[in-house]
């Protein structure tokens, strides 16, 4: 930044960052300067975009890529391409867009990213350009409400998984239960299980985890999956011929974008309940993994009317996380 600009900054009118396809995006480009500054032009940009990079070897990388916006504008023009001076002080820019109803949420992932972001540049007459930028969450929602009425209704699922071969060979039956097949971040999956070792070794791990699965897409092929685990109940060890009981058992659903992304080809997100095992001397096995749905907007109750449900919870979250915390596991 040059001596006579001592601020240069987008200011985006949501303070919380966060917004939902159709709403208006709105702010200002603040400059400040000290001196007279001659400058060419001030030129704002809105990108959003997806971007899938996936590594196939040491130099090869499959890359595909998508935009949902592309909006540009100059909200201060070098008419008959003359320089325009600006006096020293506080000058304010303001700008408004609608966003697109069909933009997929904001989504952050080891090998591919849905990002939104404004840019701004100003250039000086002198050949110095300015730039800034700042970055803006978008959710698309999902309500519930308006899903297929069965996915709010309890789900079981039982299995008879087969482990090993010859003498240590056997089944481990899994039945498991949950109180519902779609929930939103904050609310706790209650789950039920009942699983019976019927091999002739210890099963040293029994675990029920919630996993989240990215895939990735390019040019409409399949090129990369992995998951992570969001959250675990671990119970202890089952023995030949023994079985391990779980009531009220629960997993908490933390702040996720929900399921799929809605408006993006190039990144799916889906989300299960599992149950793993590791038997003696085995590797570890997913015994049952069962599909569910992670919304916006959670189931409204019968003795709920719809007024009351919107004051009480239709505020989306103040903030999506846009980091990957914990390591992805690669699915073979």
């Amino acid at each position: 930044m040059s001596k006579k600009l001592t601020k240069f900054q987008i200011i985006l009118d949501r303070g919380a960052l966060l917004y939902l396809p159709g709403q208006v995006l709105s702010g200002r480009v603040l400059l400040e300067t000290q001196a007279d500054t001659a400058v060419l032009g001030l030129h704002f940009h809105v990108l959003g975009e997806c971007t899938v990079h996936v590594p196939k070897g040491r130099r090869d990388k499959s890359y595909d890529k998508e935009n949902y916006i592309d909006f540009r504008m100059k909200l201060l023009d070098d008419f008959d391409n003359k320089p325009i001076l600006l006096s020293p002080g506080i000058h304010c820019f303001p700008f408004k867009l609608g966003l697109p109803v069909s933009l997929p949420s904001t989504f952050l992932g080891r090998h591919g990213w849905v990002q939104y972001y404004c840019k701004t540049s100003l250039q000086e007459t002198s050949g110095i350009t300015h730039k800034n930028q700042q970055v803006f969450i978008v959710l698309n929602p999902i309500d519930l409400n308006l899903e297929v009425p069965i996915m709010s209704s309890p789900l079981e699922a039982n299995v008879d998984h087969r482990v090993g071969v010859g003498y240590i060979g056997g089944t481990v039956r899994c039945n498991v239960g949950l109180d519902k097949r779609a929930y939103v971040p904050g609310e706790s999956i209650l789950l039920t299980g009942e699983v019976h070792n019927r091999t002739n070794v210890t099963v040293k791990l029994l675990k029920y985890a919630l996993i989240e699965t990215v895939k990735y897409f390019v040019h409409g092929k399949l090129v990369h999956q992995e998951r992570r685990e969001l959250d675990a109940v671990v119970r202890d060890k089952i023995k030949s011929g023994g079985r391990d009981v779980l009531q009220n058992g629960h997993l908490t659903v933390p702040p996720l974008p929900p399921t799929n992304l809605l408006g993006c080809h190039l990144i799916k997100v889906q989300y299960s309940v599992c149950v793993l095992i590791e038997p003696n001397l085995m590797e570890r096995q997913e015994a049952i993994r069962i599909p569910i749905t992670l919304g916006t907007y959670p189931f409204r109750r019968d003795d709920e009317n719809l007024q009351e449900w919107v004051d009480n919870y239709v505020q989306y979250p103040a903030a999506l996380p846009v980091s990957r915390g914990t390591p992805f596991e690669v699915l073979h």
